[in-house]
C-alpha cells in the first residue's frame, strides 16, 4: 500500500490554477450588450423601418424561446423556432415582393428583444438556469448579427438584384445559413469552454456533431421562411413554422422519456446506499467527477452518457454480497474480489434494459488497465479517488498521491492526470467527497445535460449530517445476482 505524502493530504493546501473563465464570460457579455445599446440607439435615432415586420419577427422569436426543449434528441439548439426566426429575418429581403428597409442594427436590436424576452423566465429561475439562458440569448443575438452583417449589405448595395431570384438566389441564402450555424458551434464551444474548463476541441466536436440533426431543421427552415415571406408576405410566418413547432413539441416529449430514463438508473444506483453497502452520494459523486473527466478525455455524445450510466451503477454487484464490504471501498480489495464484484454488477446491468455498453464498463473496471476500454479506465480511477478520499488520514491530495503511484498498473496515466486537472479547477470532488457540496455536483450534471438524474438525487447526498443508511437485510445467502 502507498503512504500518502507526510503530514497527510488533507492538511495539504490545494494549489488551484486560476481559469480565467468568468471573466471572459463576462466580458463577451458586456460586449453584447453594448452592441444591443448601440443599435437600439441608432435604430431609434434613425428611424425604425417597417415596426409591423419587425413585431411579427420578434413575437416569432420569443414564442420559439419559451417553448424550448430541455435538450433536443441529436443536437444543442433548444430553442429551433426562435434560431430560425431569428436567421430569417437577418435574411430577409423582400416582404410580399416590396424591398424591406431594415439593416444590420436593426436586425441586432429585434433579435435581443425576442431572445430576452423569451429568456425573462429562465433570467429570473434558479441561478443554474441564469447562467446559462444568458450565454444562449447572447449566443442568438450574436448569431443574429453575423447573418445580418453578410446578408444586408450585400442586399441593401443592390448587388443582388440582378440574380436575386430562383435557384442562386435560394442557394446563397443557403450558404449563409450553413456559415451562421458553423459561427453558432464555435461561439457556443467557446462559452462552454469558458465556464466548465473542458477541452475547446472537445466541445467544438461535440457542437459540429449536433449540426446535422436540429441544425440542419433551423438552417432550411430560416431560408425557406425568407424566401416565402418575399413571395407570401407575413402570411408565410404562420404557415412554415408550425412543422417546426410541432417537431419542437414532440422533442420536448422525446426529452420527459428521456428524463425518466435517467432519473430510473438514478434510482436505481441508490439501492446500494439505502441498502447500506455503500456511503450515501457515493455513486453521484463518482458519476459527476467520471464526466468531468471524460469530458477532460475528450469523449462526447454517446460516449458520456454510456460512461455517466455505468458510473451511477458501477457499485451495484455489492448488492449480490452476503456481507457489505466495510464503508463500501472496493479500491483497498484484492484484484481478484474486485472483478468478482464487477461481473456481478455487470451481470445485474445487463438485467436492467440499459445499452449493453453500460454493462461492459461495468464488468471490465476491475480488469487490469491495460486491457480497459476508456469508460472504464475513468471509473476506476474516479471511484478509487472516492473511496480513498473518504479516509481521514488519506484525504484528498493523499488519495491523488496515491492514485499516480498506481499510474500504470492499476490506472491509466492519462486518466489519473486528467482527473488532477479536473480536481485542480475546482471540479465535483476537489474539496473530497465529504466536503464537497451537492450543488457543485448538480452544476457538473447541468453541464452535461443531465438534469435528469440529477432531480432523482435527494439532497442529502454526500451530506455527513444525513447519517449512514440501514445495513443491508440479515439473512442473505448466496452470491447470486438479486
Amino acid at each position: 500500500m502507498t503512504r500518502a505524502a507526510p503530514g497527510g493530504g488533507r492538511h495539504r493546501a490545494r494549489h488551484r490554477r486560476p481559469r480565467p473563465g468568468p471573466a471572459v464570460v463576462l466580458l463577451v457579455h458586456i460586449s453584447t450588450a453594448l452592441l444591443v445599446a448601440t443599435a437600439v440607439v441608432l435604430t431609434v435615432r434613425d428611424g425604425f423601418h417597417e415596426p409591423g415586420k419587425a413585431l411579427a419577427f420578434a413575437t416569432l422569436i420569443v414564442v420559439g424561446e419559451l417553448t424550448r426543449c430541455a435538450a433536443a434528441p441529436g443536437g444543442h439548439e433548444t430553442a429551433p423556432l426562435g434560431a430560425a426566426g431569428a436567421l430569417a429575418y437577418a435574411l430577409l429581403g423582400e416582404c410580399g415582393g416590396t424591398p424591406t428597409g431594415h439593416g444590420v442594427l436593426q436586425v441586432t436590436a429585434v433579435v435581443a428583444a425576442g431572445a430576452l424576452a423569451g429568456a425573462v423566465p429562465r433570467l429570473l429561475g434558479p441561478p443554474a438556469e441564469a447562467g446559462p439562458a444568458l450565454d444562449h440569448a447572447v449566443r442568438r443575438v450574436l448569431c443574429g448579427t453575423f447573418a445580418a452583417v453578410c446578408f444586408q449589405p450585400i442586399y441593401n448595395s443592390g448587388e443582388l438584384v440582378p440574380w436575386a431570384r430562383g435557384a442562386s438566389y435560394a442557394l446563397f441564402l443557403l450558404v449563409l445559413t450553413v456559415l451562421t450555424a458553423l459561427y453558432g458551434a464555435l461561439l457556443a464551444a467557446f462559452l462552454l469552454r469558458a465556464r466548465t474548463g473542458f477541452p475547446y476541441g472537445a466541445l467544438l466536436r461535440d457542437e459540429l456533431r449536433a449540426l446535422p440533426g436540429i441544425g440542419t431543421a433551423v438552417c432550411a427552415t430560416g431560408a425557406v421562411i425568407a424566401l416565402a415571406v418575399a413571395v407570401a408576405g407575413l402570411w408565410a410566418l404562420p404557415v412554415f413554422c408550425v412543422p417546426l413547432l410541432l417537431t419542437q413539441l414532440s422533442f420536448r416529449r422525446y426529452e420527459a422519456v428521456r428524463a425518466v430514463y435517467r432519473q430510473t438508473i438514478a434510482s436505481l444506483s441508490r439501492s446500494t446506499e439505502i441498502a447500506g453497502y455503500t456511503p450515501p452520494g457515493h455513486s453521484r459523486r463518482v458519476a459527476a467527477l467520471s464526466c468531468a473527466v471524460g469530458r477532460e478525455l475528450r469523449l462526447t455524445g454517446q460516449d458520456l452518457t454510456v460512461l455517466e450510466y455505468a458510473a451511477l451503477m458501477h457499485d451495484i454487484g455489492q448488492l449480490s454480497l452476503v456481507d457489505p464490504v466495510p464503508a463500501g471501498a472496493t479500491a483497498p480489495l484484492p484484484a481478484a474480489e474486485q472483478r468478482r464484484i464487477a461481473r456481478l454488477g455487470g451481470a445485474v446491468v445487463r438485467q436492467t434494459g440499459v445499452p449493453a455498453e453500460v454493462a461492459v464498463v461495468v464488468e471490465r473496471q476491475a480488469d487490469p488497465c491495460g486491457e480497459q476500454p476508456l469508460p472504464a479506465r475513468i471509473v476506476r480511477a474516479v471511484n478509487a479517488y472516492d473511496d480513498l478520499a473518504a479516509d481521514p488520514a488519506t484525504g484528498p491530495s493523499g488519495a491523488l498521491e496515491r492514485l499516480r503511484h498506481g499510474s500504470g498498473r492499476e490506472y491509466q496515466r492519462e486518466v489519473v492526470e486528467a482527473l488532477a486537472r479536473v480536481l485542480a479547477r475546482g471540479g465535483p470532488g476537489a474539496e473530497g467527497p465529504w466536503q464537497a457540496t451537492a450543488g457543485g455536483a448538480a452544476r457538473t450534471f447541468g453541464t452535461l445535460r443531465s438534469l435528469g438524474a440529477e432531480r432523482a438525487m435527494p439532497r442529502d447526498y454526500g451530506d455527513p449530517a444525513a447519517g449512514p443508511r440501514p445495513g443491508p437485510p440479515k439473512g442473505r445467502t448466496g452470491d447470486t445476482p438479486r
